[in-house]
């Protein structure tokens, strides 16, 4: 197997692939002060899978860690800072509140906790204890997932229901909330607009999980227009903030009451969700530059991305075959698919993962894959979150595993 030295003088010396790939070897060789991921032994890896948490999602902007490191050096009363960041966040998104959250799964909990509590601190320290309180949360079956656990955890029951007249029927005196996952609005029989239709009918409060749902950049305020009280976005993925950040927005008392149940706020729910200056100031500055960009000259990059690695694939390996395919809801970007039968290539999926692990330098590709006994075989390679030049190393490297 080659070196690294060598593979990087190989690349460099292709047509194209020089100029771009030496920014990309230049950030990746040359860090200011200690390596520290070499100091720990643990390898850094080309990004051709997407935002996925275990992966480390995406990369922050310049503009998003300058603002970090500023807020690094001054000190501030955070709920001052909470306010004033909430405040322009919310004129940003078209909303009439907004917080930064730990996350998106910290806003899912802080949601239900302020439909649940209000701007009670009283109600508020009584939780998971839903004594006195609404204590159930309407969610369509197709829309579970282990991410409701997020839901959960403030003590609710969580009931299921598959049709508009049994989420009519089921709203009572216990209701809380209705929860609505964005992904999985082509699975259920009630779409988004009419689900916030009936909630605002029967004057329940909404939640919506919009976690992994920018792009586009309408999604950001498209589900508060729609109706829902409520919207949660990751921070850390389509909008390259600080990763342990996210957004929830909506209606100004429900906001508010999910400030209650927040820190700095001791004895909460949401205490150890906490949410640092740094990270506030990160998260507007990654939304002010998400805004900013040209998205039609993003998308046009990612499909030349795409085309790229799945031409290189079908000529490499005449087994192949390739397609682009936009996901409907989450992840909504351009993306490579490609297949073969086992009986005419003996690779499996895995097997290509592998060796695009194991290879210099290491890329990962798109998590899950076809079964190895399977006779069709198939893996996703994702664009969107590869650096300049890092497309033509992905087609290199994905030529050497396909014709070997």
């Amino acid at each position: 197997m080659s070196t690294r030295r060598n593979f990087i003088q190989t690349m460099s010396s292709l047509p194209f692939v020089g100029g771009l790939f030496s920014a990309t070897t230049n950030a990746m060789t040359k860090t200011a002060g200690r390596d520290y991921f070499k100091e720990l032994g643990v390898k850094p890896f080309i990004n051709a899978a997407g935002t996925y948490t275990a992966l480390t999602a995406s990369l922050m902007h310049p503009e998003t860690m300058e603002a970090i490191n500023y807020a690094s050096k001054h000190f501030v009363t955070l709920s001052d800072l909470h306010d004033a960041v909430g405040k322009r966040i919310a004129s940003l998104v078209q909303a009439e509140a907004a917080m930064v959250t730990s996350g998106a799964a910290s806003a899912l909990t802080l949601a239900t906790a302020a439909c649940l509590t209000g701007k009670s601190p009283e109600r508020a320290r009584q939780l998971p204890d839903l004594t006195g309180m609404k204590s159930e949360v309407l969610i369509q079956k197709t829309h579970r997932v282990g991410y409701d656990h997020a839901i959960r955890n403030c003590g609710i029951k969580l009931l299921e229901i598959e049709s508009a007249d049994e989420l009519d029927k089921a709203i009572n005196e216990k209701t809380a909330m209705l929860f609505f996952l964005n992904d999985s609005d082509p699975k259920g029989q009630i779409k988004a607009a009419q689900f916030a239709e009936i909630a605002k009918r029967r004057n329940v409060p909404t939640l919506i999980d919009c976690a992994a749902d920018v792009p586009p950049t309408e999604n950001l305020w498209k589900f508060t227009k729609l109706g829902f009280d409520l919207v949660a976005f990751s921070g850390g993925k389509g909008m390259r903030g600080p990763q342990s950040a996210g957004l929830l927005v909506g209606r100004k008392d429900l906001i508010e009451a999910a400030r209650v149940n927040a820190p700095p706020n001791g004895d909460t729910i949401g205490r150890g969700m906490k949410v640092n200056k740094e990270e506030m100031l990160g998260m507007l500055v990654a939304l002010e530059q998400y805004l900013k960009r040209d998205a039609d000259a993003e998308w046009k990059e990612w499909e030349r991305r795409a085309k790229l690695i799945i031409d290189t694939a079908m000529k490499t390996n005449k087994a192949i075959t390739g397609e682009q395919y936009v996901p409907p809801v989450a992840n909504h970007v351009p993306t490579v698919r490609l297949k073969w039968e086992k009986a005419a290539l003996k690779l499996t999926a895995d097997d290509v993962r592998k060796q695009m692990r194991e290879g210099t330098p290491s890329i990962e590709i798109t998590p899950g894959s076809s079964p190895a006994d399977k006779a069709t075989q198939e893996f996703s390679i994702g664009v969107w979150q590869l650096q300049p030049g890092e497309a033509e190393i992905v087609a290199k490297r994905l030529r050497e595993v396909l014709s070997s």
